[in-house]
């Protein structure tokens, strides 16, 4: 890859700024973009580039956009300063977000119109390994998107799923991840707080549970978070409501029942209902705690 490449990355979350630094130690100028300053401050520090996004639009080669939602993408795109317009035809863009399959085949369209490439590339793995360029990501778009975008896609992924030739696929097997995803951490939280009422401490049911056939890369990562008492959000409650509702739409369009995940979405519903919006999403064990009057590790 010349050294030349210009990636933005937009949206400097815990995700988000992973990938930037993903893209800079694979050797690509890189500008970043955040609606916190403190955010694009501090990744310019470990070297990324200085630039406002409507000076630099049009000598990006791509724009991997890692914002919270459909609508965030759409803005980023084709908002009042809405970047597709000001990239150079050839450019690509990577749209990470989850959103439904119709938004993406949308978008792929609009982005087209312009001479722009779209990859709908929603990613999986966490913000640590989105730091260290181990992401999966379930992608899909022209071929001609994929060879665009294969610079981002060597420094930021273990794992590339090609899903098909155009937008839509990516999107679809992330909303069946994100619902293995979103009732694993609620299934986890239920199970670990049925220990407690049965005598089974967190730590206990980490040890346990975690060498046995109930475990989940869920589980795993998230029941910790609980035995320590801190909901610092590495992904907050609040993604839920979003990413399981656009699976029981999903599944609405098909006329599909899907009963688990609507159990799941009451939870962070509630959850989000007690101020825990914000909190790591292993904040939904606090639902189930106040329900039956437990004490989680870590509460006054």
């Amino acid at each position: 890859m010349p050294n030349t490449f210009r990636t933005a990355v937009i949206g400097l979350g815990s995700m988000g700024y992973g990938v930037a630094q993903s893209c800079l130690r694979g050797g690509h100028v890189t500008y970043g973009f955040d609606v916190v300053p403190s955010q694009i401050e501090r990744l310019q520090s470990e070297g990324s580039a200085k630039g406002d996004l409507a000076d630099i639009a049009g000598i990006l080669d791509a724009a991997v956009i890692v914002v919270l939602n459909a609508a965030q993408t759409e803005d980023v795109l084709f908002g009042k300063r809405g970047l597709g317009p000001m990239m150079r035809k050839g450019a690509v863009v990577l749209a990470c977000a989850t959103v439904p399959p119709n938004f993406a085949r949308t978008m792929e369209a609009r982005c087209s119109a312009l001479g722009i490439h779209y990859l709908d590339a929603p990613i999986s793995g966490g913000s640590a390994k989105a730091a260290s360029g181990q992401l999966s990501i379930m992608a899909s778009g022209t071929p001609d998107a994929f060879a665009a975008a294969a610079p981002v896609l060597d420094a930021t992924a273990e794992t590339v799923f090609e899903l098909g030739n155009a937008a839509g696929a990516g999107s679809a097997m992330k909303a069946v991840n994100q619902l293995l995803a979103g009732v694993h951490i609620a299934t986890m939280a239920e199970a670990m707080t049925l220990g407690m009422t049965q005598g089974v401490s967190p730590e206990k049911f980490v040890e346990v549970i975690s060498q046995c056939a109930g475990t989940s890369w869920m589980l795993e990562n998230r029941a910790p978070h609980i035995v320590s008492g801190d909901y610092a959000p590495l992904s907050q409650v609040n993604i839920w409501p979003k990413d399981l509702g656009i699976v029981l739409d999903i599944a609405k369009s098909a006329s599909f029942s899907a009963p688990i995940t609507a159990a799941a979405l009451q939870q962070y519903l509630v959850a989000a209902g007690m101020g825990l919006g914000r909190e790591d999403d292993a904040a939904v064990a606090k639902v189930y705690a106040r329900n039956v009057g437990l004490t989680l590790p870590g509460a006054a």
